[in-house]
């Protein structure tokens, strides 16, 4: 996009991710920040990174509860599956998740998740190296008792678009089936020659970009990042990125807020 009519945004804030355990492997964990109030984030709740062979998880019982809001598992690297009780009567589906997928998970009123993680490729022999994102966006209120549903969006069926010196495969926004309870854009952003791009985030949107790979500066303050840190957007539309090194990859989250306190009681968001 080259339109500069529009305020462009600064970086408020570049934050470093911790690592937390969870089911006994340990876990990059970008939000909740301590330093990133969730009135800033809203309506992202939760970010982490893994990357894991299959046989570290496959024989767990990883199966646990969730509701409450939108949950994303996008796969960078490997393949792996899953499960979740959003069939007939509460009954277990399983999702074939290859490398480029993205499953939306809506929790709704609640929903069994994460039932048999990687045990099909177990199965057949099949011991990859996975790396994935998670993520939770918040419901609203009046949506928490929603009913609870899954879609797999395979990677053949993921909208690209060229911005600048970049490609952005488009898993939330327009182009893309995924519907969360509020509007939103994530965008997978890679800058394989390295360079600049620009992203139009409309203003009444707050978020942020996440660093999988390389490094770039953003927002018109030309804040550096790296990979593993969250850079915080300020207030405006457009989000620049430049002086990124060649093979720089993000994610790049943005959403309306929903201006509620939810309150968080583990898997739950009430």
């Amino acid at each position: 996009m080259t339109n500069t009519t529009f305020k462009l945004r600064e970086a408020s804030l570049v934050s470093d991710r911790k690592v937390r355990p969870m089911m006994g492997l340990p876990v990059w964990e970008a939000l909740p920040a301590r330093n990133v109030p969730y009135r800033l984030s809203d309506p992202f709740i939760l970010l982490h990174e893994a990357t894991m062979q299959i046989s570290q998880i496959a024989n767990m019982d990883t199966e646990h509860p969730h509701r409450g809001f939108d949950n994303l598992w996008y796969i960078l690297m490997g393949s792996t599956s899953t499960g979740h009780s959003t069939g007939p009567d509460g009954a277990i589906e399983r999702a074939d998740l290859p490398e480029g997928s993205l499953l939306h998970l809506r929790t709704g009123r609640g929903v069994r998740h994460a039932e048999g993680v990687g045990a099909d490729q177990l199965r057949e022999g099949l011991d990859d190296e996975v790396r994935t994102v998670l993520f939770w966006v918040n419901l609203a209120r009046k949506d928490k008792d929603s009913e609870p549903r899954a879609i797999v969006l395979q990677r053949e069926d993921i909208v690209t678009i060229q911005e600048g010196g970049a490609i952005a495969r488009v898993l939330v926004g327009t182009g893309s089936p995924v519907e969360l309870g509020t509007p939103a854009l994530i965008f997978d952003v890679e800058l394989a020659g390295g360079g600049r791009t620009m992203h139009y985030v409309p203003a009444e949107f707050q978020g942020f970009a996440y660093l999988l790979d390389g490094a770039a500066s953003f927002g018109a303050n030309r804040a550096r990042a790296e990979a593993g840190q969250l850079v915080l957007m300020g207030p405006g539309e457009g989000f620049v990125v430049e002086d990124s090194v060649p093979g720089t990859r993000y994610l790049l989250m943005a959403g309306k807020p929903y201006g509620e306190d939810p309150r968080f009681n583990g898997p739950y968001v009430d």
